[in-house]
């Protein structure tokens, strides 16, 4: 096949340029991203070699766009590598990571393009820029001396050597964290251990079962819509307690191990922060962060620590008190979940199974659509004619209300063997400059949610619907970006403000104006009762201390990998343990950790920054109460949320956008309040 003929460089025949999918192969990626880089590098040589003055039309812009085709190719992989590959798909990575890490350092440590960046960043207000232009080239030139432009040759030598090992390691923990999770099962063929598990869970359990040749019986995985409800709900201590101990290992030894990769991931960050001149890899990373700084980021959550830990203790003390009554004298992990659930029955008379029958996916999916529809007049229509990488997908077309198109959006909602566990959005397209116009994006978002059985639809748990509400936010922050520049396109904004789009939405959910649009019983059509949206409310922050805490624990586990010098760790489990002691209030659990399954942090963007959460949570907790006070549907505030947060991407300091919207700096106390925790 001639390479203008390969389906990932020929441009789309499908209408919005959506991904071809029936037709791109394996075999495709290879021989695309080697042209791709090679037109980049030709591009790039015209700049280096051009001895006109530097200028944004002659620097700047070829410098954003050359890479177009490149990023196009690398989003498809990695894209599909996460949410449907096998195990031969995903060795790519390999080839294909440190490819992109070489190009990338090719720009960054080119001495020649580092001058003609510096020079128009030197000579910005000659040129008469506008403030986007602006933008693209601060960021550029601190892109440049943030990845060694200031290096000499020997020290430049070392960082492309260690992105190159960089690039392998985190694919290679993804991949193992999923080969994990796909290695274990539990099935069993006695019905008595099912005792308390939900019906639709037990439904999944016996499907599973029969995919995997299983005539009789029960099959339970360690998938999260799976193993939650064990945690929650399963009445046999020994069924959760051995589901919880599988978790809890999960890539800590055995096959698919991810104990030396996290050395190795460590030390290399460490070190390429050094040879930069900074004191490790937190403070190099909190250079485009809006904390700035790791005494910062620490105060914050050492704030949060302050609040969270003595509320936590008390809600285990009531948990204890539960489980004692049942004739356990020594709680552990896997009774938590499971006597938290019945302290919230017994305190609020409310059982999270009760609004299952509420919220059946497709009615979910209407519901965002309905409330981004009230926010800001988005229009949603599926369409069956575009291309999908698994059936389960689906497609929509999303139009403003004057019927302009916006984006195309793709929904994968369910769990599979060939999916990475959790929830996220991403882009195929992002908005912004492409082959010479300003395109719209092609937006998804990818979970792991409860899928259906032969006998009922898809019905989701409450936090199911919270993880969706998340994800649309992240989707509507790219939907509707609306800049020039595609490297500074929404939502490639600093990671402590990136959260803030998702989480908000989350606020809408608990609002009876929000529930009365789609929640409806799957069999009546009968609205979600008054009765039952109270009792959501009463209990929206039991157990506020004990969540908090464990997001406060990941983000001090994060903090210590990455602030100091971690040559001398032996072992991980020990050096974790330790950095979290201060956050226990449970006896360890001997081969259990956190780091081994922490994607977020070793193959996600996170390193450094699983603090922001919290962070955005406190942004969000401070923009919700202006809308509560002027009405969760107000099209006034909401406008102005769109115009001055979502639309403007990375065009802005995040602050600057933030107080424009908001008319101050956000109360950092909303979030305690909102958790009734102060």
């Amino acid at each position: 096949m001639s390479i203008e003929n390969n389906p990932l460089v020929k441009p789309s025949p499908h209408k919005h340029g959506a991904v071809p999918f029936d037709d791109i192969k394996e075999e495709h990626f290879i021989p695309a991203l080697d042209y791709a880089i090679q037109k980049a590098e030709a591009t790039l040589d015209e700049v280096k070699n051009n001895s006109d003055t530097p200028t944004f039309e002659n620097t700047a812009l070829p410098m954003e766009t050359c890479s177009e085709l490149m990023e196009t190719i690398s989003l498809t992989y990695f894209n599909l590598m996460s949410a449907e590959s096998d195990n031969d798909f995903k060795e790519l990575a390999q080839q294909i990571s440190p490819k992109l890490s070489a190009f990338s350092n090719n720009v960054h440590l080119d001495s020649k393009l580092f001058e003609k960046v510096k020079y128009i960043y030197e000579n910005m207000d000659a040129e008469n820029l506008n403030a986007e232009q602006k933008r693209l080239v601060s960021e550029s030139y601190k892109s440049f001396t943030l990845n060694g432009a200031l290096l000499k040759d020997t020290d430049k030598e070392k960082v492309r050597n260690i992105d190159e090992e960089l690039s392998k390691l985190s694919p290679k923990f993804s991949q193992n964290n999923l080969n994990a999770t796909n290695a274990y099962s539990y099935f069993t063929e006695d019905e008595s251990e099912l005792s308390g598990i939900p019906e639709m869970v037990v439904a999944q359990a016996l499907e599973t079962a029969q995919k995997k040749d299983k005539k009789n019986g029960w099959m339970f995985t360690l998938q999260i819509p799976s193993f939650m409800p064990v945690m929650q709900y399963a009445d046999n201590r020994l069924l959760r307690e051995t589901l919880f101990r599988e978790f809890g290992k999960l890539s800590n030894g055995g096959e698919f191990d991810n104990r030396d990769i996290i050395k190795q991931l460590v030390s290399l960050r460490y070190e390429k922060a050094q040879i930069l001149g900074f004191d490790d890899h937190a403070d190099y990373t909190l250079q485009k962060r809006m904390a700035e700084k790791t005494d910062t980021v620490m105060s914050f959550l050492n704030r949060l620590y302050d609040v969270y830990f003595p509320a936590a203790q008390k809600e285990l003390g009531e948990i204890k008190a539960l489980a004692k009554a049942d004739g356990i004298e020594k709680i552990q992990s896997w009774d938590v979940a499971y006597y938290s659930q019945k302290l919230k029955k017994q305190k609020y008379d409310f059982d999270q199974e009760e609004l299952r029958p509420y919220f059946k996916t497709e009615n979910v999916i209407d519901g965002i659509f309905q409330v981004a529809g009230l926010m800001y007049g988005l229009k949603f229509t599926e369409t069956t004619g575009m291309p999908v990488y698994h059936e389960e997908v689906r497609v929509f077309e999303v139009y403003e209300k004057n019927g302009d198109f916006l984006a195309l959006f793709y929904i994968d909602l369910h769990p599979r063997e060939t999916k990475n566990g959790g929830a996220w959005m991403t882009s195929w397209q992002p908005q912004g400059l492409s082959n010479g116009k300003v395109e719209r994006p092609l937006i998804s978002i990818v979970c792991n949610l409860t899928a259906s059985t032969a006998d009922k639809p898809s019905l989701l748990t409450f936090r199911e619907v919270e993880t969706i509400f998340h994800e649309f936010g992240h989707a509507l922050h790219g939907m509707l970006s609306k800049v020039t520049y595609a490297s500074l396109a929404s939502p490639d904004v600093y990671w402590d403000f990136v959260e803030l789009p998702s989480q908000i939405m989350e606020n809408w959910l608990g609002e009876k104006e929000t529930l009365s649009l789609f929640a409806n019983h799957y069999e009546t059509g009968e609205i979600i009762p008054d009765e039952l949206i109270e009792k959501i409310k009463k209990s929206q922050s039991f157990n506020a201390g004990s969540f908090g805490l464990r997001q406060l624990s990941i983000g001090l586990l994060d903090m210590a990998w990455h602030t100091g010098d971690p040559s001398g760790v032996e072992d991980v489990v020990d050096f974790e343990e330790e950095a979290i002691a201060k956050t226990r209030l449970l006896p360890k659990i001997e081969g259990s950790t956190i780091s081994c399954n922490l994607s977020h942090i070793f193959a996600g963007g996170y390193s450094a920054g699983y603090y922001s959460y919290k962070w955005a949570e406190a942004l969000d907790a401070d923009a919700f109460e202006h809308f509560k006070e002027n009405g969760i549907f107000n099209t006034e505030i909401a406008e102005s949320f769109r115009k001055n947060i979502l639309e403007k991407g990375n065009t802005e300091p995040p602050m600057d956008m933030y107080v424009k919207f908001r008319g101050k700096e956000p109360d950092p106390d909303a979030l305690l309040r909102r958790d009734k925790l102060i």
